[in-house]
């Protein structure tokens, strides 16, 4: 089953490519025209798209692309003429840079709100808790950002608005630029990770094994901890993963609003310039991790719930 679910990620990456070079082409305009401007000439442009390797039939440039990247090779960029795997690996680390210590932050807060919330449920804890979660879930990144930026950027001065990082940079300097994307993106998937905690602990709190342990005397605390969470960590692992999943996308909006160098700003950037090996290469880099975390939380769950590695016939 896990091999069925590895054949059927590869086969999606290959679709994903596809739709990804197919969307591109569909663009209105010319990547030639945007480069030189409003004032070329036909002549220029047409010589523009030869150099380019634009005048050949869509096909060869899809398989040419595919080729090039069996062998590490984005290609080149058509503004810089520079090669683009080298900026994409130095994007991609500030990207996951950033989704990592999001992660490291959320992933413990949920659990940790999701325990208090059964824990004390139904108290004015669990129902402030709950208004909480729901609430960051409802803002958009964009709007949370701008918030956090007029709060402690604007009004407080306690951190920058722009998250700009670069090579060499002190770890704690590196940190203080990227509290306030951070906290974007931890607000972004911590309702919903702490929601799904909540439900699945409730969910096997509801087992006759707990009424067992009340009777011998356990506290319910210790009942959640030694007990319900062991026998809920299926479903709280997936949803987890798919989140981390999720957060490869938030950082697009979130990389842009505080002008981060990431994955994500360098494939805005690079739209608004027609650079079609960077989008492409940016768009497939991240689709790929994506549907590589998706696949990781499928496999999760079938080590974690026997029923599914060993489906009714």
């Amino acid at each position: 089953m896990i091999g069925r679910r590895l054949l059927a990620g590869v086969l999606m990456v290959a679709v994903v490519s596809a739709l990804i070079f197919a969307g591109i082409q569909l663009l209105p305009g010319s990547a030639a025209s945007a480069i030189l401007g409003q004032a070329a000439t036909p002549q220029a442009v047409s010589a523009l798209n030869q150099q380019l390797g634009l005048d050949q039939p869509a096909l060869t440039r899809y398989l040419g692309w595919l080729g090039g990247i069996a062998h590490g090779d984005f290609g080149h960029s058509f503004t810089s003429r520079q090669a683009i795997a080298p900026v994409l690996v130095w994007r991609l680390e500030n990207t996951l840079f950033l989704a990592a210590c999001a992660a490291l932050i959320a992933v413990p807060l949920a659990l940790l709100i999701g325990f208090l919330s059964v824990r004390y449920q139904g108290s004015w804890l669990d129902r402030g808790l709950n208004m909480f979660t729901r609430t960051a879930v409802a803002l958009p990144e964009f709007f949370s950002g701008y918030l956090l930026i007029l709060v402690f950027s604007i009004s407080l001065f306690w951190l920058p608005s722009n998250s700009s990082v670069g090579e060499g940079m002190p770890l704690s300097a590196r940190l203080t630029a990227l509290a306030l994307p951070c906290i974007t993106l931890v607000l972004a998937v911590l309702g919903h990770m702490s929601n799904m905690t909540r439900a699945a602990l409730i969910n096997a709190q509801n087992a006759a094994y707990v009424d067992t342990a009340l009777l011998k005397g356990l506290s319910p605390a210790s009942i959640l901890l030694r007990h319900v969470l062991p026998n809920a960590w299926g479903p709280i692992i997936n949803v987890i993963v798919l989140n981390l999943a999720w957060l490869m996308v938030g950082v697009v909006i979130v990389e842009n609003v505080f002008v981060y160098p990431g994955l994500g700003q360098y494939m805005v950037d690079s739209i608004s310039k027609r650079d079609m090996p960077v989008i492409q290469g940016c768009a497939l880099v991240l689709a790929t991790i994506y549907i590589l975390l998706n696949l990781l939380a499928d496999v999760v769950a079938l080590l974690a719930n026997p029923r599914l590695r060993h489906p009714r016939q």
